[in-house]
C-alpha cells in the first residue's frame, strides 16, 4: 500500500519522460529575491509568459535588511534586487509580499510565509528556489528546493523534470526531556544518519514524538531534511494540521474546506505501506544537542565530548578531540531564520530571557520569521522582554543565517544560532565559526556568554 508521498507523486504526475523521470506538476511555486532574477530574465529572453501566475507568490527574504526596511534600502544591491522582484512581479501578473515599513504588510521568510498564510496545504507538490523548502512537508505537502534553471521551467511550464525517490520512515517515540526540543531531534538524526544519508530519498517523519508536536516544530524537524541530503521530508497530516490551517488566509472555506480536509485525511500513508527503510530513534535518549564542526551532521549532546578525528572541522572550530561544548564563549547568539524564526520559537525563548541579562560581551539579536510574527510577538510583549535583557528586536527576514543581508560575523567570532547551516563562512566571515543549537540554548548561550545546558537554567528556576 503506498505512502503520503507515493499518493501526492502519482497525482501530479503528468507523464513518464524518455530520461525516465516523471514530469510533475506543480501545485504552489514560491519565489523570493535571491534565485529568480536570471529565470524571468531567460523567460523574457524567450518571449514566454508565466504559465499560471496564480499559483506563483513572491517575497523578499535573504538580502532585506533587519535593523531598518524602510526604501530605499541602504544597501544599493539589496535595493536593485527588491525593486528587480517588484518589477518582475507586476510584469507577470505574481502576488508579492512586499517589504516596507516594519508595521506594515505581510512580508518574511518564504518558509514561514506560505504556512502562515494557508498557502501550504497537504496534498501539494510545492517548489522555490530554495534549499530548506522541506519544510512545507511539516503540513503533509511535497515540497522541494530546486535552482534557478528550475525556477525557470516552473514558471514557464508549472511543472519539473524529476527522479522518483525512496521513501525513508524515521520514527521518533516517547517524551522529550524538559529543554529538549525539535531543533534537538533533527541535530540527532542528521548527526546518526550523516549529511548524505538522505541522498535519493524523502523522508517521512512519524512515531509519538512527532504526533505530539505542534506544527511549527514540525517545521523545525522537516525544515533540516535537506541538511540529511533528503530531496524532501514530510509529516502525514492530521487533526493539528487541518486546525493549523483552518481560518488562514489561503485555506478553503465552507464546504471546499470540508471537502478538502476529508481529502487531506486520505493521503496520509497506509497503514501497511512499504517503505524502503525505517530508522526508530527513542526521544528520551536526545539531550540539548550542539554542532561542534562544520557541518550539520558534527553535532554532540552538551554534556558529550566531541569524539572525532575530522582534524579539519576541529582546526577551522577550534576544538580538540575528547573536548565538551560547553563553555565555548560566544560572541554573537542569533534566534531567528526559517528553521526557529515562529512565533513558539521566541515565545520559549523569552521565557529563559525573562528577567534576566545578555552577557556584556554578547551581540545578541532576535529576529521574527515574518512581519505577522514580528506583529504578534509585539502583541504579547515579546518585543520588550528581549530588549530588556539586552538583545537587539529586529524586523522580518533571513538576517544572520546567511551572509546576504548587513547582519555578518565579524573575523573569527563565534556564533550561537539557530539556524540550520554551520559551513565555513556561512554567516559572513570566512573565518566566523557557527554553532546551531535550539532557540531555548541560543538564549541560555546569549546570558551566560558562553555554551551552557539550559537544563541548568531549569533546575535553578525550580530550586
Amino acid at each position: 500500500m503506498p505512502t503520503l508521498f507515493e499518493k501526492v507523486w502519482k497525482a501530479h504526475a503528468v507523464r513518464t519522460l524518455p530520461s525516465g523521470q516523471t514530469q510533475l506538476f506543480v501545485g504552489l511555486h514560491l519565489v523570493h529575491e535571491v534565485t529568480s532574477p536570471q529565470a524571468f530574465d531567460m523567460i523574457r529572453q524567450h518571449g514566454w509568459s508565466v504559465a499560471y501566475p496564480q499559483r506563483t507568490f513572491a517575497t523578499v527574504d535573504h538580502i532585506v535588511p533587519t535593523s531598518s526596511q524602510r526604501r530605499p534600502f541602504l544597501d544599493v544591491v539589496a535595493e536593485e534586487m527588491t525593486a528587480a522582484l517588484e518589477k518582475n512581479c507586476r510584469d507577470f501578473g505574481i502576488h508579492l509580499f512586499a517589504p516596507g515599513d516594519d508595521a506594515a504588510g505581510d512580508q518574511g521568510i518564504v518558509h514561514v510565509i506560505g504556512p502562515e498564510m494557508g498557502l501550504t496545504q497537504p496534498g501539494m507538490t510545492i517548489a522555490c528556489g530554495d534549499s530548506h523548502t522541506s519544510t512545507h512537508g511539516a503540513l503533509g505537502a511535497i515540497a522541494f528546493g530546486i535552482g534557478t534553471s528550475q525556477v525557470r521551467d516552473v514558471l514557464a511550464s508549472q511543472c519539473l523534470a524529476m527522479d522518483p525517490l525512496k521513501v525513508r520512515r524515521i520514527e521518533v517515540n516517547g517524551a522529550l526531556k524538559p529543554g529538549v526540543y525539535a531543533k534537538d531531534v533533527i541535530l540527532t538524526i542528521i548527526r546518526r544518519l550523516g549529511v548524505n544519508g538522505g541522498v535519493g530519498y524523502a523522508y517521512e517523519y512519524a512515531g509519538s514524538t512527532i504526533d505530539n508536536m505542534s506544527i511549527d516544530e514540525r517545521m523545525t524537524i522537516c525544515n533540516m531534511s535537506i541538511e540529511g541530503g533528503a530531496r524532501a521530508g514530510y509529516v502525514n497530516p492530521d487533526a493539528k494540521t487541518f486546525a493549523y490551517l483552518k481560518g488562514r488566509r489561503y485555506a478553503p472555506t465552507g464546504e471546499a474546506w470540508d471537502r478538502a480536509v476529508a481529502w487531506w485525511a486520505s493521503l496520509a500513508s497506509d497503514p501497511d505501506a512499504h517503505y524502503d527503510d525505517r530508522v526508530v530513534i527513542n526521544a528520551e535518549e536526545i539531550e540539548p544537542t550542539v554542532t561542534w564542526g562544520i557541518n550539520p551532521s558534527q553535532s554532540v549532546g552538551v554534556s558529550e565530548p566531541i569524539a572525532t578525528k575530522d582534524e579539519e572541522a576541529l582546526t577551522y572550530m577550534g576544538f580538540a578531540d575528547g573536548q565538551k561544548v560547553a563553555g565555548t564563549k560566544i560572541d554573537v547568539a542569533f534566534i531567528g531564520s526559517c528553521t526557529n524564526g515562529r512565533l513558539s520559537d521566541l515565545e520559549e525563548a523569552a521565557k529563559f530571557v525573562k528577567g534576566r541579562h545578555v552577557a556584556s560581551h554578547v551581540k545578541a539579536l532576535v529576529v521574527p520569521g515574518s512581519k505577522e510574527v514580528l506583529r504578534q510577538a509585539e502583541a504579547r510583549g515579546l518585543d520588550k522582554i528581549f530588549t530588556a535583557a539586552g538583545f537587539e528586536w529586529r524586523g522580518a527576514g533571513c538576517s544572520m543565517c546567511l551572509a546576504m543581508n548587513p547582519d555578518k560575523l565579524v573575523g573569527n567570532q563565534i556564533s550561537a544560532s539557530s539556524s540550520n547551516r554551520n559551513f565555513k563562512g556561512r554567516q559572513g566571515s570566512p573565518n566566523g565559526r557557527t554553532m546551531l543549537m535550539s532557540p531555548v540554548m541560543v538564549a541560555a548561550a546569549a546570558i551566560a556568554g558562553e555554551v551552557t545546558d539550559v537544563r541548568l537554567m531549569l533546575e535553578e528556576a525550580h530550586a
